[in-house]
């Protein structure tokens, strides 16, 4: 699906290369924005195959898409200054491209955290792009209306199929593809904005992904836990918890998209005491909304401290277990590295099993009186090489997202350890699987669709 979006969107843009026409001219006209943008695009869709296909990790993700960010800043898209109602224009000096890098690689990512429900990501896109194409003709950018064009158009196509039930999805590669595509135009369009809040504009215009975003980071920070944990918390679930189906969430959503979106235009438009009153307004209709989905309430203080304490506790534990499964000898020895871990998440039983075709091996202890009992594939959704089985009293009746967080990061470990000691030629006959899925959402797919 992801690859779909990304074919739809150039195919168009590259055909004009072979046009001669006042399109085409516009096109070469600009070539540096053009063919950095277009480049800039081609490796954020190349790191959403590999992370599709292969799975990512954190740090090569931030890798190529501040790698992606900093192109896009040398050749021209670039945030410099900073103006807001009642004050001078501030110029950003050397916190420019700070900011710009941070702006491109945190929108990418927010619309990567918004592919949860089906067609979700896609109609905000869809809204995104058609208002920025407004908002390029207002300004009379003809390169970013031939951008916004044909996003539009390739989203709209897509969305016939991956609206709900969806027959298809657009995975890492269209979610972080489609967010680094608006991020670049949002900035080339409102550097033309003659508007004090220019910057204030695509803030708003993407506001429910950003909101989003900053949501996440902000209760996995209070409570403890990675900030790039997949969990059941963001906006769609809790419209869900509310009653509403997967359509209801995801028409609701896009409501509030294209209020956003018609807001942003006007916001263009204003400065002055009306941008600083309409800002007001539209923070306070967000807080009132949050507050209705059952955020920011300060009630839950107490709870999310306690949950904090008890996240922090339990990555200690797999902190320390990590240093001594990198001293393990044997599969016993990872076995035995295990206990202290698993008393930390509350767990009475443990069980390790490898898969060693003709020689399966397994540990275990205290399964006796285990009510409840979880099996975590040791390399990943896609299973083989082992698992991983806890058991707990008959107090449990459930598996929290905070234990399942901390136990895939203990398999994580061990996954490691394995591997290593595999290559060490340490444990004869073992195969283990090295693809291993990771957990990146993602964020997403696996919180959204669980």
């Amino acid at each position: 699906g992801g690859l779909a979006i990304v074919a739809a969107f150039y195919a168009p843009l590259l055909a004009l290369l072979a046009v001669d026409s006042s399109v085409g001219q516009r096109f070469w006209g600009d070539r540096l924005h053009a063919f950095g943008l277009i480049g800039g695009g081609l490796v954020i869709a190349g790191l959403g195959v590999y992370d599709d296909l292969r799975g990512a990790g954190a740090r090569l993700k931030f890798a190529v898409q501040f790698a992606s960010a900093a192109l896009m800043y040398a050749v021209g898209f670039r945030i410099d200054v900073v103006a807001i109602p009642f004050g001078p224009v501030v110029h950003l000096g050397p916190l420019g491209p700070l900011l710009t890098l941070f702006w491109i690689v945190g929108v990418i990512n927010a619309l990567n955290l918004t592919d949860g429900l089906d067609g979700l990501a896609g109609g905000v896109a869809f809204v995104a792009a058609t208002v920025t194409f407004v908002q390029a003709a207002l300004h009379g950018d003809p390169l970013m209306l031939l951008f916004m064009g044909a996003l539009a158009g390739a989203v709209l196509g897509f969305l016939v199929y991956n609206f709900n039930p969806a027959s298809i999805f657009m995975g890492d590669t269209g979610s972080m593809f489609l967010g680094f595509v608006l991020a670049v135009s949002a900035i080339q369009t409102n550097q033309k904005s003659s508007a004090c809040v220019a910057l204030a504009v695509p803030i708003v215009l993407l506001g429910v992904p950003i909101c989003d975003t900053l949501l996440a980071i902000g209760r996995r920070a209070a409570r403890g836990a990675p900030l790039f944990s997949a969990d059941r918390d963001h906006i769609h679930h809790r419209l869900l918890a509310l009653g509403l189906s997967q359509r209801e969430a995801v028409l609701a959503i896009y409501g509030v998209a294209v209020l956003l979106g018609l807001a942003a235009l006007e916001l263009g438009r204003v400065s002055g005491l009306a941008a600083a009153c309409f800002l007001g307004a539209i923070a306070a209709t967000f807080v009132v909304l949050l507050r209705r989905l059952g955020y920011l309430r300060l009630g839950k203080l107490g709870r999310t401290l306690v949950r904090r304490r008890r996240n922090l506790a339990m990555r200690q534990a797999v902190r320390a277990a990590a240093e001594r499964l990198r001293a393990a000898a044997d599969p016993s020895e990872v076995f035995g590295c295990l206990l202290d871990p698993c008393q930390a998440l509350g767990a009475r039983c443990l069980s390790l099993e490898l898969d060693d075709p003709g020689r399966p091996a397994r540990w275990s202890t205290g399964f006796t009186g285990c009510a409840f009992r979880a099996r975590f594939p040791i390399f990943g959704e896609r299973g083989g090489g082992g698992t991983l089985e806890l058991g707990w009293d008959r107090g449990r009746r459930t598996l929290d997202r905070d234990t399942e967080i901390a136990v895939e990061q203990l398999c994580g470990e061990v996954r490691g350890a394995l591997v290593r000691l595999e290559r060490s030629d340490s444990v004869v006959g073992f195969r283990a699987r090295r693809q291993a899925s990771g957990g990146h959402a993602d964020d997403v797919r696996m919180a959204g669709r669980r």
